[in-house]
């Protein structure tokens, strides 16, 4: 699957953001926007990791530009959104809302964006920012990186 870090002539991350999420259906990009305003909200300083992978449209909030550094990543396909731990089974869980089985990621799936105000989902974020081996800058701006783009998707719409 070859994937390209390089956008069309003129064409800005923001753009290229707008026209990844297009592809979904109108409710899951509605709810990709939420999550990712929130999210930039809640860690202003942090970098902006954006995979348009075969599976997933994947969006980042990195301390650093290596990706090993993400605290938090919001995953979208065609059937929903989720939140994404990176370092997730090191996570303190006591709410039990950390899904999945793995070494290492764990992640929540977005029902709405009422879910990004809970309280039990607004400390989880906190806590994995707050464990994240390098911390975010405390000041400054983030930004957005588009690091790659996968020429063959899987589709981004339901397709039942």
């Amino acid at each position: 699957m070859p994937k390209t870090n390089k956008p069309p002539s003129g064409v800005t991350p923001a753009k290229q953001i707008a026209g990844f999420i297009a592809k979904f259906d109108p409710e899951v990009a509605k709810l990709i926007r939420a999550a990712r305003s929130a999210l930039r909200r809640q860690f202003p300083t942090a970098i902006e990791q954006v995979y348009d992978n075969f599976n997933f449209l994947a969006i980042g909030f990195c301390t650093t530009e290596r990706t090993s550094d993400c605290i938090i990543s919001v995953a979208a396909n065609s059937k929903g959104v989720g939140l994404s731990f990176y370092h997730g089974a090191s996570l303190p869980d006591p709410n039990k809302i950390l899904q999945g089985g793995g070494r290492q990621n764990r992640f929540i799936r977005l029902e709405g964006p009422e879910t990004l105000r809970k309280p039990e989902v607004i400390s989880m974020l906190n806590v994995a920012a707050e464990r994240a081996r390098t911390p975010l800058p405390e000041k400054g701006a983030g930004y957005t990186m588009i690091k790659s783009v996968s020429e063959k998707q899987r589709p981004r719409r339901d397709t039942k």
